[in-house]
């Protein structure tokens, strides 16, 4: 699913949007000045959340003027907040939309209420997430924040924006502010979004806002998802809208961070489907983003002529015992384990890939080799029967993997990437009933992720048995400089001797690896 984008005319100035999904409802998502699609996009976790809204609804976003694609705003006249009101409806002309769902996420909340109270014809129900009516404080409302709090947050994120995102994480994201790879990423889109003094003077601009005199003039449907641990906005602000507005449904989410796409998604988009469509999802049949986990034993036709029939089936009776052992711990179901196959679902990549890891560590140990393959997207669970296209995708995954190797495809490196998880690159596969080409990871154990790329290319010669000399001619080096690579390369990953290593790299699946986390060619 790719976005079609397009330009709203609002005046002399134009609005860049987005619209996606096929649903039945228009849905309108605003993050107010948060905002630059196309950067946003390219984070697997926004998109994943995006494709499941848009598998009940059709979504259009936008970038409010002075972010992102749109025309920028003079900073010395900036507009009224209430002005931002009009951006929502060109884009809905433009998009085609006389009547939409309205989800104003962080800052946006005063105009999303705006925009239901003044032009109620155009919409069909409004979606408050982590926002408020008013950020400041006054005499009859104590719950907001000081002036002087709040302008000193805005020169703060001022004065990093585009260079570092310690501080936007630690107020809006929380959940990920001890991520690098995230943290380079948000100043990535903080750069996209607009300037520094910009975003202090929009922050500012924001502070003016209130639309607590509007509250009683809202009657359309209005649901309130508010984090019970936000320290912007804290959950108090989202009672106190919910209180104030005829018919308003609260729903308190876990977690602090402020949008909703890394902490807890499905909570919300749970609540958003039955809200829009006045349909839950019955338990017996979800969807849900997991992770799928697959794997089997290596060459089991073979092992099982070696040993027998009544001696295969107590080592399947073992692989079944650690299987459920290992999942469990790690919080995941195990949803099939016949023959030689073992599939089970998690609810996060980190912990699938550290279940595939001690799994074969553990079946090894009792004459098991396996093979995995690990995929993260949304799945339906019916009972206990788990069907989709991830699960389709992680059995081909599987089937790619060598001997000791544990396989992933691109969307669960990507989730994970900042965790200290390593990965080699496998190269890209194109799968039959699968749209477009896959990227392949081997996950390899966190210690080889320390490597540097002569040290792996060392360690794969190890394990081809040359000698000192050998790998000497082989790198252009001495074979005392060599020696001494190697002796660095035993010392960090804790191994004794060549022997150890050569068991390593083929305990951990890492012979033919590149040594080039980024190399690989077009497979399958």
């Amino acid at each position: 699913m790719e976005p079609v984008t397009g330009y709203a005319q609002l005046g002399t100035q134009r609005i860049a949007y987005q619209v996606f999904g096929d649903g039945p409802i228009d849905l309108v998502i605003t993050t107010g000045f948060w905002g630059s699609f196309d950067v946003e996009w390219d984070n697997p976790a926004i998109r994943l959340f995006y494709e499941r809204l848009s598998s009940f609804s059709r979504v259009i976003r936008f970038d409010r003027r002075g972010t992102g694609g749109s025309d920028p705003l003079p900073l010395d006249a900036l507009p009224p907040w209430e002005a931002f009101a009009e951006e929502i409806e060109a884009v809905m002309d433009a998009a085609g939309s006389e009547r939409a769902a309205l989800m104003a996420i962080a800052d946006v909340g005063p105009v999303g209420l705006l925009f239901a109270a003044t032009r109620a014809h155009r919409t069909r129900a409004v979606v408050l997430f982590n926002t408020t009516a008013r950020f400041i404080v006054a005499d009859d409302y104590p719950i907001g924040l000081a002036q002087a709090e709040y302008e000193a947050m805005g020169q703060t994120i001022g004065d990093e924006w585009g260079t570092s995102s310690e501080a936007v994480a630690r107020y809006f994201y929380p959940s990920q502010a001890s991520d690098p790879r995230f943290l380079q990423w948000l100043t990535r889109l903080q750069r996209a979004i607009t300037s520094p003094t910009a975003v202090f003077q929009y922050a500012m601009a924001a502070a003016e806002a209130d639309a607590r005199p509007l509250l009683s003039s809202v009657h359309v449907p209005v649901l309130v998802l508010h984090r019970v641990d936000s320290g912007f906005t804290p959950l108090a602000h989202g009672r106190y809208v919910a209180d104030h507005i005829d018919g308003a449904r609260l729903v308190e989410l876990p977690g602090g961070d402020d949008y909703p796409y890394f902490e807890h998604p499905e909570s919300t988009l749970s609540a958003l489907e039955e809200f829009l469509t006045g349909t839950k999802r019955q338990p017996a049949t979800d969807r849900i983003l997991a992770s799928v986990l697959f794997t089997d034993i290596v060459d089991s036709t073979r092992r099982a002529e070696e040993v027998g029939d009544l001696q295969w089936k107590a080592l399947l009776d073992r692989r079944d015992e650690l299987s459920s052992q290992v999942v469990t711990s790690y919080g995941g179901r195990v949803v099939q384990s016949a023959g030689d196959g073992l599939f089970a679902i998690f609810d996060g990549p980190g912990r699938a890939i550290k279940a595939a890891h001690e799994l074969r560590a553990q079946l090894e140990h009792v004459g098991l080799p396996t093979r995995a393959g690990i995929h993260t997207g949304e799945v339906d669970v019916s009972g206990d029967e788990v069907q989709g296209i991830a699960v389709h995708l992680g059995a081909l995954v599987m089937a790619e993997a060598g001997s000791d190797e544990i396989l992933v495809s691109s969307t669960v490196r990507d989730l994970v990437a900042g965790s200290g998880l390593g990965f080699a690159d496998r190269g890209k596969y194109s799968f039959e009933g699968i749209e477009g080409e896959w990227n392949l990871f081997a996950s390899v154990p966190d210690t080889y992720a320390s490597l540097t790329e002569s040290e792996r290319e060392i360690l794969g010669l190890i394990a081809e048995g040359l000698s000192d000399r050998e790998i000497g001619d082989r790198m252009s080096v001495s074979p005392t400089l060599a020696k001494i690579h190697i002796i660095a390369i035993l010392t960090k990953l804790g191994l004794r001797d060549r022997v150890h290593a050569v068991i390593y790299t083929y305990q951990h699946g890492l012979v033919g690896l590149p040594p080039n986390p980024s190399a690989g060619a077009i497979g399958k």
